[in-house]
């Protein structure tokens, strides 16, 4: 019967997983120059994650203080927005919060990520659509707490989250924070009125 495997292990060797990731980046991502430098081997990291997408999967989720972690505790919390002002004040504290300095370390692993999805659908194609799906999660419930229909929140939750994507990715290409940042509020100064029952 094999041994299990060692939790605190497993938990040390994802959080020097995601380091090396985040300083190599994920396209060119090997596993045996990666155990090389963790001082274990190939065959060892298969044993503790399975696969290498799903190790990066792990390692990308690792952080305790991505912004989306705090939108899911709001959500879940009688602090949740009941009225259109307010959840415009939460989205524009978690666009805040993704483009702030500290955070923009780990996006060009992001978008890494989203290439790569797409030129290798069937490795890091559900990795993508997980991390896609958990945006829009969060945000339909928000949308029909306001009165949405189910299908009108999912479509909004949908629309907000593609534009997010693509002002990050264009600041990111570009530099241009500000730019991005007073696109998106002219986004949600479009989208606001439509959030409540007669769109008024």
């Amino acid at each position: 019967m094999p041994r299990p495997a060692d939790p605190a292990k497993r938990a040390d060797l994802l959080h020097r997983i995601r380091g090396y990731v985040l300083r190599n980046g994920l396209t060119s991502l090997s596993l045996r120059p990666l155990a090389r430098e963790l001082g274990t081997s190939d065959r060892m990291l298969l044993y503790y994650f399975g696969t290498k997408e799903r190790m990066v999967a792990e390692a990308l989720s690792l952080d305790d203080r991505r912004p989306l972690l705090r939108f899911r505790d709001v959500r879940n919390s009688t602090d949740a927005p009941e009225n259109a002002a307010g959840l415009r004040r939460l989205l524009e504290e978690l666009w805040e919060e993704f483009h702030s300095p500290d955070r923009r370390a780990a996006m060009p692993l992001q978008f890494e990520l989203m290439t790569a999805s797409v030129l290798h659908p069937d490795k890091y194609g559900p990795l993508m659509l997980e991390l896609i799906t958990e945006w829009t999660d969060l945000y339909a419930p928000l949308f029909v707490r306001l009165g949405m229909s189910d299908q009108g929140a999912r479509n909004e939750a949908t629309l907000l989250v593609d534009a997010t994507l693509g002002l990050l990715y264009g600041s990111l290409a570009d530099g241009d924070w500000d730019r991005a940042t007073t696109t998106f509020r002219t986004l949600l100064d479009r989208l606001e009125s439509g959030w409540t029952p007669d769109g008024t």
